[in-house]
């Protein structure tokens, strides 16, 4: 298939795009506006975190569909379809009167959007020479990091100014010119199709493990983890789908999710090097603007403020990796990010409540270096020596394990920030007593100011959580920053070679 040119390159770069933008939107746009969701819908902001993850694990389970949905109905017809589906989708989230219907519209909304990322990919990949494959890549990747620009800022406008809904209904006009303009552009280019039979046990045992696994990383936290026996049942029930569905899928002769691609060293090590550091980031990004604005008084659209410079040297950087990637070892530039996200981890470390507003912009602003050094170069080992049929189907299951560690390390990142507050502010309390001269000093203090004793304890209180959580969180970046630097001594397990995709063996 001859690539593109002129206009019709411009406006297919453009529409396949602002499709991606959308997508990648609605995993950032909820972070800052959690706290807005929880309050409105009643429920408490550890639980709003099912808002993200429930999108999450529903896109990662979908996202391996897409090279048999593909072989099925072609890649433009179901492009264009998930488009308009996840249009719709967004349109019920907003109308939805309870956290019941919004997390199940957001499962509809993640299933939909699936193969919306890998065939975007694959689709622009036809659009340029192989030879510009680098270049495509990193037109593709810009997108992605305009998205966390202007997600949290937009999020945090939206629902301070006007209400939560906004944050779905925005999509529509978007998805909407962007389903217009693929259709219009590519419905010429559109792929063979070919009955093939559907595998429907790997599907459902593909289902239960990722959904038991998610369902009990964000309710062990309120049932108190395996001293639940709804966590144990959990817990099994993932561990043994998730057993038979490796034997199946390995034997299948149509599986749902080709594991045949784990016999590639570098499709293995820029995975798992992608989901792992991708994990951490999204735990960090979740954690902070909650941090903000339910601890250090933030509004919504501030919190957004302050998080939205990690795309700006994403955005600049984005273009020069892409076209330094066939002349400089794509390891390198991994290691240069995760040496990057280990030092903004380290910065994050050092917070206090006390922390200024470019104490906060600072780690946001180096992250952005981090993100534009870490996707562009990790998918390019990831699909290196890959044919061109067989870019769909390993873009879609590296992008279920990325997804997939993202609404894990979000559970997670939140369980341990939450578990470990609540261990320091219990340990911080045995302070308060008439003993503490720096204790009585503080109730003197709160006193003389015409407090009330119960509202002297209650200021106590508040001042305890306060560095309790900080303390956690202080934790959780010191441990982060320690594990992006024990990826250093995976990535370097991929064989070096050009990073442009093609038919080589890999």
């Amino acid at each position: 298939m001859q690539p593109l040119q002129g206009g019709s390159l411009v406006l297919g770069t453009l529409a396949l795009s602002l499709a991606t933008f959308m997508n990648v939107l609605d995993t950032t746009i909820a972070n800052v506006s959690l706290p807005a969701i929880a309050g409105d819908l009643g429920v408490a902001p550890s639980q709003g975190t099912w808002v993200i993850t429930s999108f999450a694990v529903a896109n990662a389970i979908a996202v391996p569909l897409t090279g048999w949905l593909t072989q099925r109905f072609g890649q433009v017809r179901l492009f264009v379809t998930s488009v308009l589906l996840f249009v719709l989708a967004s349109l019920l989230c907003g109308l939805a009167p309870n956290l019941e219907m919004l997390i199940a519209f957001r499962i509809v909304q993640g299933a939909v959007a699936g193969p919306m990322i890998p065939l975007s990919q694959a689709l622009l990949l036809s659009s340029y020479p192989p030879t510009k494959s680098g270049i495509a890549l990193a037109l593709w990747s810009m997108t992605t990091m305009v998205a966390p620009v202007v997600g949290p800022i937009l999020g945090g406008w939206l629902s301070d100014n006007l209400s939560w809904p906004w944050i779905f209904y925005i999509n529509i006009p978007v998805g909407l010119l962007a389903a217009w303009a693929t259709w219009r552009i590519y419905r010429p280019r559109e792929t063979a199709t070919r009955i093939v039979p559907i595998d429907r046990l790997g599907l459902v045992l593909l289902v239960l493990w990722v959904g038991a696994l998610q369902i009990m990383l964000d309710k062990g936290k309120e049932l108190d983890w395996f001293n639940s026996w709804e966590i144990i049942a959990l817990g099994v029930t993932a561990l043994i789908a998730f057993v038979v569905f490796l034997v199946w899928e390995l034997t299948e002769e149509h599986p749902v999710v080709d594991l045949s691609l784990f016999r590639r060293r570098n499709f293995v090590t820029g995975t798992m090097t992608l989901s792992l550091a991708y994990g951490l980031f999204f735990g960090g990004i979740v954690i902070i603007p909650m941090w903000l604005q339910t601890q250090m008084g933030y509004t919504a659209t501030l919190a957004g403020l302050v998080t939205a410079p990690v795309g700006i040297l994403a955005l600049l950087l984005s273009p020069i990796i892409g076209k330094s990637l066939a002349k400089v070892d794509p390891r390198a530039i991994a290691s240069l990010s995760f040496v990057i996200l280990a030092g903004v981890s380290f910065l994050r470390a050092d917070f206090t409540t006390g922390a200024d507003t470019w104490t906060l912009v600072l780690p946001q602003l180096i992250l952005g270096a981090g993100m534009a050094t870490l996707f562009l170069p990790l998918t390019s080992i990831l699909l290196a020596g890959l044919p061109p049929q067989s870019i769909p189907a390993a873009s879609g299951l590296s992008n279920f394990c990325r997804i997939t560690a993202g609404a894990f390390g979000t559970s997670i990142a939140t369980t341990a920030w939450e578990n470990r507050t609540t261990l320091h502010h219990t340990q911080l309390v045995e302070h308060l007593t008439p003993y503490d001269p720096l204790a009585t000093q503080a109730r003197d203090s709160l006193a003389s100011a015409g407090l009330s004793p119960e509202q002297t304890l209650g200021n106590l209180d508040r001042l305890v959580n306060n560095q309790a959580s900080m303390i956690a969180a202080n934790e959780y970046f010191w441990v982060s920053g320690f594990l992006f630097l024990s990826l250093l001594a995976i990535i370097w397990l991929a064989k070096p070679r050009t990073a442009t995709p093609g038919p080589a063996k890999a």
